[in-house]
């Protein structure tokens, strides 16, 4: 952004986006659980297609204004890619992450629950580890490559993804660290134990890295 007022509407876009998609991730989360009477198939499955729908529509709308991140592993990796300032980079951040703990104190009041509550749901172990990395990894290479495509693509796109890696993967592809600080604030359906955090952010970092050396790789950047 070129200027002060521009830099402040991104930052404010960043946090509103990202408390649109915790919303919809913990209020689908909530819907699901309830009506899907005991099924935690049928629960994944309004989780993932809300959350996917939801994205589309976020990126769709927000993208002219910041470039839709709502993800520090994306923020990170554009400052590294040198598209982003660092000093812009670290304010995206903050709000993504105070964006995130608004989007799950929203779900919860809209569905009766307590408005902060610690998650008991343990996603631990080697497997959901290397399963974030796995879908952190897909996430930033399939955002890498697709620079140059217009954002209403692109949010299709990562809808898509985020959508079909709530399934294959053990971890159901948080593949954000906003995200997974924030659900760790909810005590339902899409929580995760405090605990389980460190091996989460290692995944996601390790995915990150991986795709900013694959992508340089191959589509060389000057």
């Amino acid at each position: 952004m070129d200027t002060r007022a521009g830099t402040i509407r991104a930052v404010a876009a960043e946090g509103l986006g990202t408390a649109g998609l915790l919303a919809a991730v913990v209020g689908s989360g909530i819907m699901g659980a309830r009506l899907s009477g005991g099924n935690v198939a049928i629960a994944l499955l309004a989780n993932s297609l809300a959350t996917g729908g939801a994205l589309v529509v976020l990126i769709a709308t927000l993208a002219p204004l910041s470039g839709a991140h709502f993800n520090p592993a994306v923020t990170a990796v554009q400052a590294w890619c040198g598209q982003l300032r660092w000093p812009v980079a670290f304010a995206y951040v903050a709000a993504q992450i105070l964006g995130g703990i608004a989007g799950v104190v929203i779900a919860h009041a809209m569905f009766g629950e307590p408005l902060l509550a610690l998650s008991h749901h343990a996603r631990a172990g080697a497997a959901q580890m290397f399963s974030e990395g796995v879908a952190t990894f897909g996430l930033l290479l399939l955002i890498l490559g697709s620079e140059r495509r217009p954002a209403e693509a692109v949010g299709a796109f990562v809808g898509l993804y985020i959508m079909a890696a709530y399934w294959f993967t053990s971890s159901t592809s948080f593949a954000n660290p906003a995200a997974t600080f924030a659900r760790a604030l909810t005590d339902t359906f899409t929580g995760i134990s405090p605990a389980s955090i460190p091996g989460f952010l290692f995944g996601q970092a390790a995915g990150g890295i991986g795709a900013v050396l694959v992508s340089g790789w191959l589509w060389p950047r000057k």
